[in-house]
């Protein structure tokens, strides 16, 4: 099954039902602030969508998990599109100087390379995370999960890259 629509289908409750659902980041932010190092941010992923699903009857729910996680996924994605740009940018200027050395790999061409592989290969690890619920209900939060996860940890790498090299 397609993860867009896994995303869709876990993401959209009823009119009713989006308005019982209390999420804000503060959670994961201010985690993440405190942690010493990016091993310990990575403790960090999670957090806001698990206040969520706690805040209210809804979110112990399958929508209202799927509500919860979805939201902080959205987060994440957005954290991790902005690394993305920043770094490509970097790259494509760094490899405008050193073009023509000899044995030079574009750095942004291997960006670009790695992130389309690491997309497939999320994609293809959460299908599988989804397939330990056997068709239940339970897979469309689990593959939320795993993207949020997956993506986050995706982030904050990125943003390691920008900072040490």
């Amino acid at each position: 099954m397609k993860i867009a629509a896994i995303a869709l289908a876990c993401a959209l409750p009823g009119a009713g039902q989006a308005q019982e659902l209390i999420f804000n980041m503060r959670q994961t932010l201010s985690c993440i602030e405190a942690a010493p190092t990016g091993a310990a941010a990575r403790a960090c992923i999670g957090a806001s969508a698990n206040a969520c699903m706690n805040a209210t009857d809804m979110g112990s729910t399958t929508v209202g998990m799927g509500g919860c996680i979805d939201r902080e996924l959205s987060y994440w994605d957005g954290r991790l599109n902005a690394s993305y740009r920043a770094l490509r940018a970097r790259d494509r200027s760094e490899d405008a100087e050193f073009a023509g050395a000899a044995g030079y790999v574009s750095q942004a061409d291997a960006l670009r390379d790695m992130q389309r592989a690491w997309i497939g290969w999320r994609d293809a690890t959460c299908d599988y995370e989804r397939a330990q619920w056997g068709g239940g209900s339970g897979g469309g939060p689990a593959t939320l999960g795993c993207l949020m996860r997956l993506t986050a940890e995706q982030a904050l790498y990125l943003e390691t890259m920008m900072v040490e090299y």
